[in-house]
């Protein structure tokens, strides 16, 4: 029995779909442990794409087990539509392939205009959230007034739990001047879904605990990057659970164990979506090219991604950070156009150089990344499938991240398809 991790070692948007879709097909069970629907993780599959944000990415596959665990926030009305969406394209989900578990905490409508309203009246000290409702739902449940899946069993106890968690956000809605929540249509509207969601709700530690014993491969899908975590990222430009590949334990209700290797998916280049620090940002023509050549948007939110220069330093941060075993090198072919790469090796802070990214946002938008300028191999990679058929320049840039960061690189993405993919090794062969 061999168990997984997958986890984003930048800010999201690795390309983790292609891997762990590759990795769903030897799982037995795939769980998705924190986050919500503003993650998006595309799937191409004979030719049919699936874009999936809250289902795990092995709902697409024939007998597998897919779970959502407690650490994920789910909006019950987005996920019965993506369930919907993905049933119109043949995929087959019923209470045999899918289990979400029944202390998962719901996104509701005034999660998400609160999460509007602080993205609108925050000016430049906006987040650039997806404005669908994650941070609000998260600050509920730590705050111990949340609505769970379990609540939708009891009338009596859905309305006690509405009651407490709106005398909350109506308060707030009042001081801004912002209309009062009715609670009697948000109750009907909940118990009208309650029976399509409950059918899926299980108590999902016990589940994993069986899976365990009857030797299953579990892959553990994580959503967005290790940059993001709300503890370890570039704070408070991050999102609102902890993306470190620990929290797959937490997030679903096993000890940390259960994990045998965790893999850390990792553009050769880099990106972010949103606010925040970006040390390695390009503003000028490589960076359009980066994002034309990438096809850098949001699966989400289709928003346009930021793009820069491999950081060698973040990566082996979020590597020592998060365990990292090894790591699965995507987008390669989108440097063949350049004449150099430059990978970030160091930071300039105040004339101070330093190897790792400071706590302070404010130190972080001061670092002036230090470069090391490898030549480029001017030539298509893409669907290369061997390591030894790659330019001796890409090669020599591979081995210098590998080197860099301290862990091996387990495979190399060269194109969108998923037979694309040069493998050096298999997490679930070791």
């Amino acid at each position: 029995m061999k168990n997984i991790v997958v986890v984003g070692s930048q800010w999201g948007d690795e390309g983790k779909g292609k891997i762990v879709d590759w990795l769903s097909e030897q799982a037995d069970i795939v769980i998705r442990f924190q986050g919500g629907h503003n993650a998006g993780h595309t799937l191409v599959i004979d030719g049919v794409t699936y874009k999936l944000r809250l289902l795990p990415s092995g709902i697409v596959r024939k007998n597998k087990i897919s779970i959502i665990g407690n650490g994920v926030v789910i909006d019950p009305w987005a996920l019965l539509e993506e369930i919907k969406e993905i049933k119109s394209k043949g995929v087959n989900v019923d209470v045999k392939n899918l289990i979400i578990s029944e202390s998962a905490n719901l996104i509701l409508p005034f999660h998400r205009e609160m999460d509007e309203i602080r993205e609108d009246t925050a000016g430049k000290g906006k987040i650039g959230t997806t404005r669908r409702g994650i941070g609000p739902a998260y600050e509920d449940k730590v705050g111990r007034r949340s609505i769970r899946v379990m609540d939708l069993r009891s009338e009596k106890n859905l309305d006690q739990r509405l009651e407490s968690v709106l005398l909350h956000h109506n308060a707030i809605r009042k001081g801004l001047g912002k209309k009062i929540f009715e609670k009697d249509q948000l109750k009907k509207d909940l118990l009208k879904i309650a029976p399509e969601i409950l059918k899926f709700s299980n108590p999902v530690w016990l589940k994993i605990d069986q899976f365990k014993k009857q030797k299953k491969k579990i892959l553990f899908e994580g959503a967005q990057g290790v940059l993001l975590d709300v503890d370890h990222g570039t704070y408070p430009f991050v999102t609102s659970s902890n993306t470190v590949a620990s929290s797959a334990a937490t997030g679903t209700g096993c000890g940390p164990n259960s994990i045998n290797y965790v893999l850390g998916i990792t553009k050769a280049y880099t990106t972010r979506v949103g606010e925040g620090p970006f040390p390695t940002e390009l503003k000028d023509n490589i960076g359009e090219l980066l994002g034309t050549r990438g096809k850098e948007f949001g699966t989400v939110t289709s928003r346009k991604r930021r793009c820069g220069w491999f950081d060698g330093v973040l990566v082996r941060q979020s590597i020592k950070i998060s365990g990292i075993d090894g790591i699965a090198l995507t987008k390669l072919d989108v440097l063949d156009e350049l004449d150099e790469i430059k990978m970030a090796v160091q930071y300039d802070l105040n004339g101070k150089k330093i190897d790792y990214l400071p706590a302070s946002v404010e130190d972080q938008l001061k670092i002036k990344p230090i470069y090391k300028t490898f030549p480029g191999w001017k030539t298509s990679t893409n669907g290369i499938k061997n390591i030894n058929e790659l330019p001796e320049n890409a090669k020599n840039y591979i081995y210098a991240i590998e080197n860099f960061v301290g862990t091996k690189i387990s495979s190399i993405s060269t194109s969108p398809e998923r037979e694309d993919t040069i493998l050096i090794e298999n997490p679930f062969e070791i």
